[in-house]
């Protein structure tokens, strides 16, 4: 999908703008009688509360979102019904969100002031991404999705049980409006599904009707017109593709093998769809492997025409900032949030300008620091200019994933490897080398990295390792570059953290040595000095000509790591049910990832989360939600296109016919 800059709305001059926004498409309602609408026309019109009642989960999907009344009114009926669904998912796109500040204003004198404050302290950045916002322990989600409704609708993956269909969408251009909203509302419709407006639009109401919904009309709740009404009953209702939304009808139980960043929000993100998880791992404690560096940075991306990985790295850099702010405050995860550079050398400041004012993204998110100015912000006398990412920041690995599985409720056993997988009678099995089951469910999710691979065979052989190297010195080495933020480019460099500087790394394919070596620790250092602008490369130049530098760098208080990436062709991680490569050879049509056969059905099946390469700080909060959609069939957290990207199917494509 092209995403285009988003154009704020803003609040009216007015002394009405605590209680009325103003935005390009039109005029909101004061908060009481948007709210007194709202209970009337959209939930009472979709036959809410009643029809969550007893639900695992339930979908909500509104067409515009302006201050968040219909929202509100919705969280506010689910915490007041004792007999409330499990879950409540509201999935909203607003063409033009307003800032925090302006937020904030409107809702000054609101009558729900508990759940709006709560509101605008989650409030995202304006960013064209899916924002996914966690309520009441994460049992009330709010998926926001900021930009154009007609391309946003068709990138929403989500089986959405009521519709809250905003006037001002239905009365778009007849290319882009009524009609055209219909057959996309048809096909996030489940049987059942219901849908309210104040539209009384004929063109709207014949899309309905044609999209397989039983169209009514009712007095509104002030009696001045009718509302229209519409039930979801099409006469025939294709079955889901195999890469599509699931619905899993057993018990919500999972193994997950490996107890790294990605297992650990495996177990998290399930959790908190309401699952139960027994994560097996098979080093004596969590994180540790790759994820047990000591530290480790996380940040977006930017480039200048926001393609799927520019866009997917800055999804999951927010994803993971939201996440980790009270994590931090708290003392849970160690770590700062203080920004990162990224140095870029290719561009002068007025391309790098040119190419953010081109996107138009917040700058809280991602900006320009040209030489001078990174210089000032870092403490190093850096080689260039660089993108600043002001949320972005390090942390600790181990504290990561251990508070995400604490937060899973999950059961660990650590010291305990498995041979070999397989499925018994609808469930799937862990076995170790004796033969005996270690672990089963109906589900079994692989994030277990690159051992993965000799569990399923050939399904994941787009997967590679990268053998790294990192480095450490003690802080007062003479002559060490001490960096205030984390600085990355050719490599990358940590502020001291407990005394010690943490820089590095290799990358190197085809290595399979684990031992520490001196020559990766000297060519640490000379990429430390190329990214910091210090002259200290030089002690390790290696070139004879001076013995005792030469021996100065090897006689250092050298500490170090080494771990393997699990990387694809791509770069991009592997999130999603496995494909069945016996199936695939005689599918009719194999040239999308949807159309691929997978290794699922109702019951259970066979997941995986892996590749996430050197960003697995970054993807692990957000990878976990992904993979969890695919698990529950919950509203997916990102586009369509970007969830095809991470699809392990696009390894397994035919050419189309």
């Amino acid at each position: 999908m092209k995403t285009a800059p988003i154009t704020p709305g803003t609040l009216a001059n007015t002394s009405e703008a605590a209680s009325q926004a103003q935005r390009v498409a039109g005029l909101h309602l004061p908060t009481g009688a948007a709210l007194a609408s709202s209970r009337e026309v959209f939930l009472a019109g979709n036959g809410l509360p009643a029809r969550w009642v007893g639900r695992e989960r339930f979908v909500i999907l509104a067409t515009g979102f302006g201050l968040g009344i219909n929202f509100l009114a919705s969280w506010d009926a689910w915490r007041r019904d004792p007999r409330r669904c499990e879950r409540l998912v509201f999935v909203a796109i607003e063409g033009h969100p307003l800032g925090r500040d302006d937020l904030a204003r409107a809702h000054a004198g609101s009558v729900l002031p508990e759940l709006s404050a709560r509101l605008v302290a989650a409030w995202p950045l304006a960013t064209p991404n899916l924002h996914a916002l966690d309520f009441e322990g994460g049992r009330v989600q709010l998926l926001l999705g900021f930009g154009d409704s007609s391309l946003l609708l068709r990138q929403l993956v989500a089986s959405v049980d009521a519709f809250f269909l905003d006037e001002v969408e239905t009365a778009r251009p007849a290319q882009t409006g009524s009609a055209a909203l219909a057959r996309r509302l048809g096909r996030l419709a489940v049987p059942g599904s219901t849908v309210a407006t104040m539209s009384s639009s004929r063109v709207l109401r014949d899309g309905l009707a044609a999209a397989g919904f039983e169209v009514t009309s009712a007095p509104s709740f002030n009696g001045t017109r009718d509302i229209t009404l519409a039930h979801y009953a099409p006469r025939h209702h294709a079955a889901a593709p195999p890469g599509g939304l699931h619905v899993h009808a057993g018990t919500r139980e999972a193994l997950v093998i490996g107890a790294g960043l990605a297992g650990c929000a495996a177990a998290w993100a399930l959790a908190a769809q309401g699952w139960r998880c027994t994560v097996l791992e098979r080093e004596p404690a969590l994180a540790s492997a790759t994820s047990g560096n000591d530290a480790g940075i996380f940040h977006g991306s930017f480039n200048a025409d926001d393609g799927p990985h520019a866009r997917l790295h800055r999804a999951a850099a927010l994803h993971t900032q939201r996440l980790l702010v009270p994590w931090l405050a708290d003392g849970r995860v160690h770590g700062q949030l203080l920004g990162v550079l990224r140095l870029e050398a290719r561009l002068g400041d007025a391309q790098a300008r040119a190419a953010l004012a081109a996107q138009q993204l917040p700058r809280d998110y991602v900006d320009w620091l040209p030489c001078k100015a990174a210089r000032a912000a870092t403490g190093l006398a850096l080689p260039s200019g660089g993108w600043w990412y002001g949320g972005a920041g390090w942390l600790a690995p181990r504290d990561y994933a251990a508070t995400l599985l604490t937060a899973s409720g999950a059961h660990l056993q650590c010291g305990v490897a498995v041979a070999r997988v397989c499925r018994e009678g609808g469930v799937w099995q862990a076995l170790d080398a004796l033969g005996r089951v270690v672990g089963s469910a109906p589900v079994l999710v692989l994030a277990n990295a690159l051992d993965s691979r000799r569990l399923v065979g050939g399904e994941l052989q787009a997967l590679s390792a990268v053998r790294g190297q990192l480095s450490s010195l003690p802080a007062d080495v003479p002559g060490l570059p001490h960096a205030q933020v984390p600085v990355a480019g050719d490599g990358y460099l940590l502020p001291p953290i407990e005394g010690r500087l943490l820089f590095g790394a290799t990358s190197q394919r085809d290595d399979d040595e684990c031992d520490l070596r001196a020559a990766d620790h000297r060519q640490n250092l000379l990429q430390l000095a190329r990214l910091s602008g210090s002259g200290d490369g030089d002690r390790g130049n290696g070139n004879g000509s001076d013995s005792n530098a030469a021996n100065r760098w090897q006689s250092l208080p050298w500490r170090g790591r080494v771990g393997w990436r699990a990387v694809t062709p791509d770069r991009l991680p592997l999130i999603g049910a496995l494909c069945n490569l016996e199936a695939l050879r005689d599918a009719t049509r194999a040239d999308h990832p949807r159309f691929v056969p997978r290794r699922r059905d109702a019951s259970g099946g066979l997941y995986v989360f892996s590749g996430l390469g050197s960003r697995g700080i970054a993807w692990a909060a957000l990878g976990a939600q992904v993979l969890a959609s695919w698990v529950s069939g919950a509203p997916c957290p990102v586009e369509a296109d970007l969830r095809d990207a991470l699809d392990p199917a696009r390894y397994a494509l035919r050419p189309p016919r």
